[in-house]
């Protein structure tokens, strides 16, 4: 599935020598659908499944691409929001990430790295973490995390997200990622994706992968999957 140019932060591309343009080698695509605030389980010992395969791609999977050529010139990882209503605050970490992303100008580091902090905030998204506040009061608090993480502006991240009350009879403003949030959506039930995570190689959903696997699992496979 493509990938608007707006959201090109959402991409990791690994092999910088290889040439660029028509002549280049077809990539393959690995597409992760996440929900930054799913959690694994009721289970207080185990940690957030959404976390936990986060961790293992950044900490594990990803480096291992970047060091193995035959990987890092044929693969492409794109991260996709898999917003899952179940979760109200889902809503509101997504809006937040694709505030980052606008305001940071696509820059895919400073988009991963929100999203890691993200999964490392998620127990402060959960509903017994938000039931006290108001929708704006957790938007400013995700402003903050943003400012204190990636370094980007608190008050513009804010400004993007903060529904401001009008006069007259009330109604669905929305805020400034409204439309981008739409636009995610839309793309995550083009191709049928029901929950996080999910993940889809070459645009076939790979089910056989689980959350719970280790690097030493995702490496197998894709020695076995990048031909």
């Amino acid at each position: 599935m493509a990938l608007p140019p707006k959201f090109a932060g959402h991409r990791l591309t690994f092999d910088t020598l290889s040439p660029s343009g028509a002549s280049a080698k077809p990539l393959h695509t690995l597409e992760i659908f996440l929900d930054y605030t799913c959690p694994f389980s009721a289970n207080l010992i185990t940690r957030a499944l959404r976390t936990e395969i986060f961790r293992t791609l950044t900490s594990v999977v990803i480096p291992h691409i970047r060091a193995t050529p035959s990987l890092s010139s044929s693969l492409q990882l794109i991260f996709r929001h898999q917003i899952q209503p179940w979760h109200p605050t889902s809503t509101l970490a997504h809006e937040a990430a694709l505030a980052v992303l606008r305001l940071t100008d696509g820059d895919p580091d400073k988009f991963w790295a929100f999203s890691a902090a993200l999964f490392d905030a998620q127990k402060t998204l959960f509903d017994e973490a938000v039931v006290d506040e108001t929708r704006n009061q957790t938007y400013r608090r995700l402003a903050k995390l943003a400012a204190e993480t990636v370094g980007v502006n608190e008050e513009q991240v804010y400004k993007l997200l903060e529904i401001k009350k009008g006069e007259g009879e009330p109604r669905n403003v929305g805020n400034g990622v409204t439309v981008d949030v739409k636009f995610v959506v839309k793309m995550a039930r083009l191709v049928s994706v029901h929950v996080s995570p999910t993940v889809l190689f070459d645009g076939v959903v790979q089910g056989d992968i689980s959350s719970s696997w280790t690097g030493e699992q995702w490496k197998e496979w894709l020695e076995k999957n990048i031909v």
